[in-house]
């Protein structure tokens, strides 16, 4: 058979219909579906030994090589199916293939898990007989459910966002299509054949056909647990800030002291850097830093019992440091190309110069505010100013970090004096120093001018962090 794909794959999950997919595939004669041929604990079926002449060890060994036979040995176009628990290697391999069709089956989370419950129950997974059929009522278990739609959820969107990423499409069918003969041949012409079924497979019979009130023990409890739930997401927090690396090179390790500082722009940055000079007494500027990946894992191989931390800072106050360090300010270290482009076209009432005595505290609470604005409409990607890291969400920032390594303690600013000396403790310092307090921002504190609309303006930029990492007012 010529056509775009060499071979396919069926994403799918444990009482999805996968088998009766699977079986219309098979009453084609161009095409051959080999089960479930990476499931960990046997080889496409169970109780079988081998697919194609390839035993599980040898699979196991070289998922590779059992696609190839799949393609190349195969009564027809080979393929097989795939489940979220299977083995992940294969992923790579076929997502990465444009010459793989890929066929994604999805059903209602709540009928599968019913499904799968009742399965479990009966010990029948597959059922060909009516006469011989199982029944059984399940307790429907809300934390178990909510798991098993995670689970599903996480491996729909990672298959969507490969798919999208490498130009990709995929055949989607829904456990509703499985019985309308124009789908399976409209699969069929996807597959690259033009033969058509007449009818469809009629071996396998539907196990559960009642409604969910006949196989739920406990159908009032389930109706309130999914009440509960936000199948459309209402609650989210948009999130539009591109994907942030993981800044390995501004990491700071101690002198001596087997202490990892990942830091958090626009937090207290110098207060931490003098903290860890301080624990080895030596000046700053030599604090171990601009190390590349490789280097960072050869220092932690070095220092086995190491520790990490990074520092968060109440994202209202983090917002006006960098405002009046990098923006309000002129100077070395100042963004002058972003003010310039604040002053001229965003309308941010900042001076041109440096603040002088008529930029009074009411000047300098309406251009923060401003700048809080602009800070909304820039994380939301509505700008064409990079979203810095000196603002980008401390959500996001750590998101980064988490591509190489997260840390072992998240401080907020508030804590330091506390937790900063507790860290040292545990890499072996006796009486470590305890850091300095940041200095008040230039040429206004925060405490000069906050208010409540300040507070909510922040909260309206930075919606994750408070979420995330539970802040609360400023100073409350």
């Amino acid at each position: 058979m010529s056509g775009p794909f060499d071979y396919f794959v069926v994403f799918a999950e444990m009482r999805t219909g996968s088998n009766f997919l699977e079986s219309n595939l098979n009453a084609f004669d161009g095409f051959q579906c080999h089960g479930e041929a990476f499931n960990p604990h046997f080889i496409g079926y169970p109780n079988r030994t081998e697919i194609l002449g390839v035993t599980q060890d040898m699979r196991d060994a070289d998922p590779a090589r059992l696609i190839n036979t799949i393609k190349e040995h195969s009564d027809g176009m080979g393929g097989f199916r795939f489940f979220n628990n299977h083995d992940q290697r294969v992923l790579d391999i076929t997502l990465d293939d444009p010459r793989c069709a890929k066929i994604v089956l999805t059903r209602n989370p709540v009928d599968s898990y019913v499904s799968w419950k009742i399965a479990q129950a009966t010990g029948q997974w597959k059922l060909t007989n009516v006469k011989r059929r199982k029944d059984s009522k399940i307790a429907f278990d809300g934390e178990e459910f909510q798991k098993h739609v995670g689970r599903l959820q996480e491996f729909q969107v990672m298959l969507l966002n490969r798919l999208q990423t490498t130009g990709q499409t995929a055949f989607y069918v829904a456990y509703e299509d499985l019985q309308n003969l124009d789908v399976i041949n409209g699969l069929a012409r996807f597959l690259g054949s033009d033969e058509q079924l007449e009818t469809l497979d009629g071996s396998l019979k539907k196990q559960n056909p009642s409604g969910l009130e006949d196989k739920v023990s406990n159908f009032d409890e389930m109706e309130r647990s999914l009440s509960g739930l936000d199948p459309f997401n209402l609650t989210r927090t948009p999130n539009f800030e591109p994907r942030r690396g993981p800044g390995v090179p501004g990491y700071v390790t101690g002198a001596k002291a087997p202490i990892l500082y990942m830091p958090m722009r626009a937090g207290p940055e110098a207060e931490v850097r003098a903290w860890m000079a301080a624990l080895d007494g030596v000046p700053e500027e030599t604090l171990p830093t601009k190390m590349q990946q490789k280097g960072l894992r050869q220092w932690k191989r070095r220092n086995r019992k190491h520790r990490s931390f990074t520092v968060l800072r109440h994202p209202l106050a983090r917002a006006h440091h960098v405002f009046c360090t990098r923006i309000l300010m002129r100077g070395p270290g100042t963004f002058s190309d972003i003010r310039k482009t604040l002053r001229n076209f965003h309308k941010l009432p900042i001076p041109g110069g440096n603040p002088e005595a008529d930029y009074d505290r009411r000047a300098h609470r309406a251009a923060f505010g401003a700048f809080l604005e602009f800070l909304k409409a820039n994380l939301a990607g509505q700008t064409g100013i990079r979203i810095d890291a000196h603002w980008a969400s401390q959500t996001s920032v750590m998101q980064g970090m988490g591509e190489f390594a997260l840390p072992d303690m998240i401080i907020r600013e508030d804590e330091m004096d506390t937790l900063l000396p507790v860290l040292a403790k545990q890499v072996g310092y006796a009486k470590p120093p305890r850091p300095a307090k940041a200095q008040d921002d230039i040429p206004f504190a925060l405490s000069e001018i906050y208010d409540e609309d300040l507070e909510a303006l922040a909260k309206g930029v930075y919606q994750r962090d408070y979420m995330m990492f539970g802040f609360g007012k400023w100073g409350g």
